[in-house]
């Protein structure tokens, strides 16, 4: 919940099975995040990722983050088979290394991270003592590099189920700087009707669907879900 280790809520110890699930819904894109590599700043869960990825073949795509700091690590968890990942605190710190993955690799599988607190993009893990960069300029900044694709969410909305930060979101679409993916606070169709209708190009949910507040499968049929 917005971000602190500390207040976690544990939904099943088989990822595989969950991704499965999930995907007997129809949504074409599952987001998986290694929590435990975004807290170290390297990943821990790169095996598990790729058991995920082979066990869900190509039935969906696999959009993937958490600890992806060096080229290294990123090439890592292109070749589990993920068709994308995302890249936040390496990317706010080192915009060139973003341009380098978009170049080698194509804008459509290479995101960045805007995790924002206060109208800041911060990263490492959105643990306390970071600063961070205004949101709206760490958008131009890695938009310049070739960047294209942008997980925008609002960290004090994060895990609340109370709605979308709309204001951060239609800030940054209006930008019109590369595709916006909404996370934090999603929790009905409502909300992702209402960033859809902002211009955002997807969403991420999370907790929504676990604690029964979201059925995904009506929300893929709603929205007709296809990138």
């Amino acid at each position: 919940m917005q971000g602190e280790f500390a207040r976690e809520t544990v939904y099943g110890d088989d990822p595989i099975a969950t991704a499965a699930k999930l995907l007997e819904t129809g949504v074409p894109w599952l987001h998986i995040v290694d929590l435990d590599g975004a807290r170290a700043g390297a990943p821990r869960q790169t095996r598990l990722l790729g058991d995920i990825v082979a066990a869900l073949g190509r039935e969906a795509r696999c959009q993937v983050a958490g600890g992806l700091r060096t080229e290294a690590a990123v090439e890592a968890a292109l070749e589990t088979g993920a068709a994308r990942v995302v890249v936040g605190t390496a990317a706010l710190e080192q915009p060139s290394l973003a341009g380098r993955l978009v170049e080698r690799w194509g804008v459509e599988r290479i995101g960045c991270a805007i995790d924002v607190r206060d109208g800041m993009a911060v990263g490492y893990a959105w643990q306390g003592g970071e600063s961070g960069y205004r949101a709206e300029d760490s958008v131009h900044v890695l938009a310049a590099t070739g960047v294209r694709r942008f997980v925008v969410t609002s960290i004090e909305r994060d895990g609340l189920m109370e709605g979308p930060d709309l204001d951060l979101l239609e800030r940054l679409v209006r930008l019109d700087a590369g595709a916006v993916i909404a996370s934090g606070g999603i929790a009905s169709i409502d909300h992702l009707l209402a960033v859809r209708g902002l211009g955002c190009a997807g969403a991420v949910v999370g907790r929504a669907i676990y604690e029964g507040r979201l059925e995904l499968a009506d929300a893929v049929r709603e929205l007709a879900v296809c990138t």
